[in-house]
């Protein structure tokens, strides 16, 4: 049974990609008040338009207008501007684990080769993902992962996207494991600007307002940002209380109090909140805006509603001036670029690192078989104006 499966899917992959030579075809969805863009490249979202306090289409997300451009960024500074990332988002230490008793390997390609940073070398980001429909209003695409990077085994994974009223973009990426066990843990890695750029004060993400009503812990990092094994709190009486965020707060407020908060010599944030919902939700469910982002620049606001376990948060504490933004948000009398501080990343996604980490008790999240559940992330992101 397995291999008649498993020959389908290699079938069917190799059907809709001769219908879909091109991975740097656009894709356009759109519903009342919401319009999104997608390449096969990555299956990544480039473009996110939603209606400001005026009623003024404003594009949300950073990337590029040409889409040859996140392949040039990619085998360059390597951004990941909007894609799916995987096979193991974030970061795994040493690159290596164990699975059922089995130690693995794959490629260290972060901090000079100590840790592994959203799947290795040439992770899901840069795969050409295969187009299987699309409509109107909503695009899937998918990607047989046959042992890529030396993880084990072949993971055939869907990521359908749709926009509908609200507005409203959902995410939702479906991982199925065809033979051997393997650790799956998806993120879409989208920058975020709800500010649009529109303004001095837009032009960064300082002045937007973060909420995460459930984050009242983190996984602490050492200074190459790979997991330590303790969890923190965001307590306000301890020296990390520039985490907290379980109260609506700017994110410049706190921000120069981040000193080594992402990594040795960097001040931002680039952490890994934990989501821990009340008793009377549940630890996967999605009844529950697990983040709330908005600026006044726009007026937009953005609630995101997901079944993972938490959310990591980066601030584009590395990003130098050096990249225009999209001719969409190109509004001053001379061109604008991304500055410091002039995006948020937020990835929904399980416990960075929990495959290190045993005693967190994340491996029925992280590690799946063939007879286990599919891998699901999903995420959706309702879109509003602050104050109605």
């Amino acid at each position: 049974m397995l291999l008649f499966i498993t020959s389908v899917v290699s079938m069917l992959s190799l059907a809709v990609s001769a219908q879909n030579p091109d991975p740097l075809q656009k894709y356009t969805i759109s519903a009342p008040g919401i319009n999104a863009t997608f390449i096969p490249y990555g299956a990544r979202l480039i473009n996110l338009y939603v209606n400001d306090k005026n009623g003024v289409p404003q594009d949300v997300v950073l990337g590029y207008d040409d889409a040859s451009d996140f392949v040039r960024d990619d085998q360059t500074v390597h951004s990941y501007f909007g894609p799916v990332v995987g096979r193991y988002a974030n970061r795994i230490k040493n690159g290596t684990f164990t699975v059922q008793g089995v130690t693995l390997h794959v490629p260290q390609n972060d901090n000079m080769g100590h840790d592994t940073l959203h799947g290795g070398n040439i992770g899901y980001d840069q795969r050409n993902w295969t187009l299987v429909t699309a409509n109107s209003s909503s695009v899937t695409f998918s990607l047989l992962d046959q042992a890529f990077e030396d993880f084990p085994g072949n993971v055939m994974t869907y990521a359908t996207y749709s926009v509908s009223a609200g507005p409203r973009w959902t995410s939702r990426l479906v991982s199925i494991p065809l033979d051997e066990p393997t650790p799956i843990m998806l993120a879409n890695h989208v920058y975020w600007n709800v500010g649009a750029f529109v303004d001095p004060a837009g032009s960064t993400v300082l002045n937007h307002t973060l909420h995460m009503p459930y984050a009242a812990r983190y996984i602490q990092i050492d200074n190459i940002e790979v997991p330590t094994g303790a969890i923190g709190t965001v307590a306000r009486n301890n020296n990390t209380s520039y985490l907290d965020f379980t109260s609506p707060k700017k994110i410049g407020r706190d921000i120069e109090s981040a000193v080594n908060g992402c990594g040795y010599n960097c001040t931002g944030y680039d952490n890994a909140f934990i989501l821990n919902r009340p008793r009377y939700s549940g630890p996967e469910a999605t009844d529950l805006s697990m983040l709330t982002l908005s600026s006044n620049s726009t007026g937009i606001q953005m609630d995101i509603y997901t079944n993972q376990q938490s959310l990591q948060i980066y601030t584009c504490d590395n990003t130098n001036g050096t990249i225009p933004v999209k001719q969409s948000q190109q509004h001053a009398d001379n061109t604008t670029y991304v500055e410091k501080y002039g995006c948020v990343v937020i990835e929904t996604q399980q416990w960075i690192d929990g495959i290190n980490h045993p005693e967190w008790g994340q491996d029925e999240y992280q590690i799946y078989t063939v007879d286990s559940e599919p891998a699901v992330v999903f995420a959706q992101y309702d879109f509003s104006i602050v104050g109605q």
